[in-house]
């Protein structure tokens, strides 16, 4: 019988990989597009509607573990793998309504909510086992985060002779070992198991510190880009390979690798963090992912190659900074609410990547390249809020 002995001695390591088991339901769907679209009929509008409605799903329940206080009235290792089972189940449910776009739909909202339940769950447990180096073991379970987003394109490539329900099948599978890793495990003792009676919207208490809105707002400008951007990567990996008259078995492979490289990414900037500070290298991060917003379409008739090269980049950088915004905020956020303004930041972000999602996604046929210049709001504005905090924020 397998023992969890372990777990105590590696606390970063079991919720880190947690997180990448869990966040696999995310893009879930998105992994299986193309094959859904010929099987079900759906069409682009329609894989854009599913995303947002993860998104939906998500923004909905962070606001209400944090306008509950259920972020910090519940066990948070017993709310994520709560939210795990919940999350798995539905997910595996989607196959038998996947033909009806409502319900279809309705099932990923589902879905979201029980993410709101693993990833900002998931920070609160890495602050609560790690408070002194937050800024780096936030790099890690962020970058597992995007990984674990990946995933379902990985999934789709071992599995590319098998029927599109494989990948969401195995998601789930994943998911459900998350729930058992971090149950066993249980909370750190830097945060209370339980921290008071959780007052609604005590999330909101933490936007009366100026630096906690400084990281805020630089963290929205970031969501405005990020998942927009992940959503666009398999149509922008396709027209790379038409031009190059690849194999189109080739897209959830660099797919995948797109957005896979966003944890190294992360890991790096958490290492970095601890010399620079997290305000800089989210400032940096921020500055490279908005300047390559600017460029690429610019350059869209030069070589695929270098176009495949420049996505490679731009996975890197662009997901780079979430964990040291996370980091940032929970340095200026009161610890008994530690987990209701963690969630409420989320949710204010990610209601964010419901208009960038729905542009990008609408528009990628008849603008192609140019949708990308929707994005570019989000760094640009993210960059001129967090001004201040570059160059007077302590490292988080």
């Amino acid at each position: 019988m397998m023992t969890y002995s372990f777990l105590p001695r590696y606390p970063l390591a079991v919720i880190v990989i947690a997180q990448l088991f869990g966040t696999s339901l995310w893009f879930s769907v998105n992994g299986v597009g193309p094959a859904l679209q010929a099987a079900v009929g759906l069409s682009e509008g329609d894989l854009g509607l599913l995303t947002i409605a993860v998104q939906a799903g998500f923004i909905s329940g962070t606001l209400l573990i944090a306008t509950t206080g259920l972020a910090d009235r519940m066990r948070a290792s017993h709310l994520f793998a709560i939210s795990s089972v919940l999350g798995a189940l539905i997910n595996a449910a989607f196959i038998g309504v996947a033909e009806n776009i409502t319900l279809a739909a309705a099932a990923r909202f589902a879905t979201g909510l029980c993410l709101a339940g693993i990833y900002p769950l998931g920070m609160k447990l890495v602050v609560s086992w790690t408070p002194k180096h937050a800024g780096a073991a936030l790099g890690w379970l962020v970058g597992m985060l995007t990984l674990g987003i990946a995933s379902p394109h990985l999934l789709r490539g071992l599995t590319l002779n098998q029927p599109w329900q494989w990948p969401l099948l195995l998601a789930s599978l994943l998911a459900l070992i998350a729930a058992v890793m971090v149950f066993r495990l249980g909370v750190g003792s830097h945060l209370p198991a339980k921290a008071g009676s959780g007052r609604p919207w005590a999330g909101l208490s933490a936007f009366k510190q100026r630096s906690f809105r400084k990281a805020a707002l630089g963290y929205f400008g970031h969501c405005w880009e990020l998942y927009a951007f992940w959503a666009l990567v398999p149509f922008l990996v396709t027209r790379e390979l038409e031009r190059l008259s690849a194999s189109a078995s080739l897209q959830p492979w660099l797919s995948f690798a797109v957005i896979a490289l966003g944890l190294p990414g992360c890991v790096w900037a958490g290492k970095w963090s601890r010399k620079a500070g997290s305000a800089h290298v989210a400032f940096v991060a921020l500055l490279t992912s908005g300047a390559l917003c600017l460029a690429y379409p610019l350059l869209g008739s030069l070589s695929p190659w270098l176009l495949l090269m420049l996505l490679g980049l731009w996975g890197v950088s662009v997901i780079a900074d979430s964990a040291q915004f996370s980091a940032l905020a929970s340095a200026h956020s009161p610890p008994e609410r530690l987990g209701a303004a963690l969630a409420m930041m989320n949710a204010i972000g990610f209601g964010l990547t419901i208009p960038s999602i729905a542009l990008v996604t609408a528009l990628w046929s008849s603008q192609s390249l140019a949708v990308i210049w929707w994005l570019l709001p989000g760094p640009v504005l993210g960059l001129i809020a967090m001004r201040g905090l570059n160059h007077h924020s302590p490292r988080a």
